[in-house]
Parts: structure tokens; C-alpha cells; sequence
């Protein structure tokens, strides 16, 4: 179906609220005809919505993807599809114009950021300035005015790999996570954004005891 949408997660748990200053991170990975955010087609877009289970720990709620149609007089480079495997002109692939695909896609989190009593969506990605690169450039040439995302701000599961794994490679991060890597399936951006997602939910609850020793602040009775 051309709406990729998930039914939302089942997991009550407490909302996301002040964990990150406010921020709800949102996974998003796009597909693309290029490097360049402003001339190369977007062709894909996924992202995954995390929040806390019953248990405290961070993890992926839902999710939504879809396939988009190149805008007019997009560049779109051989050697990207040699990468993605996308065939943007297929008569059955389910894409949606770009507009519409933003439209879905920021009505969602709008919701998610509301539910969990936070004030803005900070993306989550792997070499994250590139995915919010074409995300904003696809604003602008929306002309959407609504954007929930941080203009600028990110998290970027490349940095927190390397920290947490010493490898900043997606494939070899989520290897040493645990989790299984499929090449064959790789490069479509629910594929990665489900990876992405489940290694950056895997690092910070690595760090909860961290944040919550920090959050009580000094032992009582101490004199520092």
C-alpha cells in the first residue's frame, strides 16, 4: 500500500518528556538520487518513533515509510541506484508525491511529540547531517512551514557507535550490538532506520544508570 504506516506500539510505558531536554528523537533515514540535498530526488523516507516500555527501557514504537516520487527536474545518479537498488520509474512501485510524503510522515510526529510531552523532534540517524540535509531541503522546496524537527540539531548513531563499539560503520555497529546485519536488505531506508533505531535505543539504556545517578545529584548529607 502506498501509506507504509505501522499501527502504533502497544507499550504504555511513561512518556519520553524531559529525557532529552525537551527533545523527542525521531529515527529517520532517506533513500536517495545523489549526495546533493538540493538537485538529487529523495525516494525514500522512513522514520521510527521511540519511547520507554514498562520497564523503563528505550525502544522503537512505530514506524512509517514510504516511497517518494522525484520532484521536477530532480538529478537522480546511476551509480545512487547501483546503491539503493530503487527503480524510481517502476509502474508498481507505491510512491507518493514529495509533499505528501512530508505531510504523513510530520502529522505523526507532530502526534508523537504531543504524546510525549515534548516540545520539538530532534532527528535520529546514521551520518545523521546527511538525512537532515535532504529533510530540510525537501521543506523547503514544499514550501512546508510546519517543520517538527530541529533545524539543525541531531543525533548521530556514527558518533555513538563509535563511543559505545569503537566502529562507526552501521553495519559493523549493529554486528557488535548483537543484532543480525542482512546485506541483501540494506539501503532500503526501513531497513535502516530499524537499525539505526534499535543501536541508538541499545546505547542509551546502556547509559541509564548514568543518567539517573546524575539526576538525583548528590547523596544526602554530602558535602561536594
Amino acid at each position: 500500500m502506498n501509506a507504509q504506516d505501522s499501527d502504533p506500539s502497544e507499550l504504555k510505558g511513561r512518556p519520553v518528556g524531559q529525557r532529552f531536554r525537551g527533545f523527542l528523537p525521531i529515527v529517520v533515514d532517506v533513500e536517495t538520487g545523489g549526495f546533493n540535498p538540493v538537485t538529487d530526488a529523495l525516494l525514500e523516507i522512513a522514520v521510527i518513533v521511540v519511547g520507554f516500555d514498562d520497564q523503563g527501557q528505550l525502544v522503537p514504537t512505530e514506524e512509517h515509510w514510504y516511497h517518494v516520487q522525484p520532484f521536477a527536474g530532480a538529478n537522480i545518479e546511476t551509480a545512487a541506484l547501483e546503491v539503493n537498488g530503487i527503480d524510481p520509474h517502476h509502474p508498481l512501485r507505491p510512491a507518493v508525491p514529495e509533499r505528501d510524503a512530508l505531510q504523513r510522515v510530520f502529522r505523526e510526529v507532530r502526534r508523537s511529540v504531543r504524546d510525549n510531552s515534548c516540545t520539538r523532534a530532534i532527528l535520529v540517524g546514521h551520518n545523521a547531517a546527511f538525512d537532515l540535509a535532504f529533510l530540510n531541503a525537501a521543506v523547503e522546496r514544499s514550501g512546508i512551514k510546519r517543520n517538527p524537527f530541529h533545524p539543525f540539531s541531531c543525533f548521530d548513531t556514527a558518533t555513538l557507535g563509535g563511543v559505545a563499539y569503537g566502529q562507526t560503520v552501521l553495519s559493523r555497529i549493529a554486528t557488535a550490538a548483537g543484532y543480525e546485519w542482512d546485506s541483501d536488505a540494506a539501503h532500503s531506508a526501513i531497513y535502516d532506520a530499524r537499525l539505526t533505531a534499535d543501536v541508538f535505543c541499545g546505547i542509551v539504556n546502556q547509559f541509564r544508570g548514568i543518567y539517573e545517578t546524575q539526576r538525583q545529584g548528590p547523596a544526602a548529607g554530602s558535602d561536594r
